[in-house]
């Protein structure tokens, strides 16, 4: 019944979450690295232990949501009592003051949640706000946004996860993919073709073979 009031929000098309056996071990190992050996010394001391909350994650911005479920799966890992309702999934555009999701239960595991649940949320609504921002640019051309394997380190799948969510496309998520030929690889082996030529040769027939150019002549 609240489509229509979401319907400006939203793309087209519904956003496929990530399986949680892939966010969970990333989102996981935040928390570990957060709450170092003693916890969270400052809420433990400050905070009641029965005390209960409700917070609202609001964005400062304009952009595209991306990592609700891993803001869900760290206040939920802290304290499984914690409950999260998304309003605006992955891939809604959002402006300034929009209400992303609100988040319910024992106040201290919602502050010692916090920071680890808006990390993710930051980054990867950054990498998808991004894209989209390029996407929208080349509208209207027969051009793409693909991404590449610059990512932080622990966060590929996330990350490429924020590019689908801004409206890119992922290129290789590894160096098991395909075979992608790179100046580098054009400088040893002594040209484009005996580049082409090798990789033939050593590829299986269901490996896809791309060759980055630097310009017209080596396209020829």
């Amino acid at each position: 019944g609240d489509l229509p009031t979401r319907a400006h929000h939203r793309e087209e098309f519904p956003m496929r979450q990530l399986p949680d056996f892939v966010i969970e071990p990333v989102v996981r190992q935040a928390l570990l690295e957060d709450l170092g050996r003693a916890g969270d010394v400052t809420t433990d001391a400050i905070i009641p232990a029965d005390a209960t909350a409700t917070v609202a994650v609001v964005s400062r911005e304009a952009g595209v949501v991306a990592g609700t479920r891993c803001a869900e799966l760290a206040w939920r890992l802290v304290d499984p009592r914690i409950t999260v309702e998304v309003h605006l999934p992955d891939g809604s555009r959002v402006e300034p003051g929009s209400v992303i999701a609100t988040a319910s239960g024992p106040a201290r595991g919602l502050l010692t949640g916090e920071r680890v649940a808006l990390n993710f949320l930051g980054q990867l609504s950054g990498v998808a706000s991004a894209t989209r921002r390029i996407a929208d640019a080349i509208a209207h051309t027969g051009a793409h946004v693909a991404d590449t394997r610059k990512t932080v380190p622990g966060l590929r799948a996330l990350q490429k996860y924020a590019v689908r969510c801004g409206g890119g496309a992922n290129h290789r998520f590894g160096l098991d993919d395909a075979v992608l030929i790179k100046d580098n690889h054009v400088a040893v082996a002594g040209g484009v073709r005996p580049a082409v030529e090798a990789a033939r040769a050593n590829a299986g027939h269901m490996v896809k073979i791309e060759v980055e150019v630097d310009n017209l002549d080596q396209l020829a």
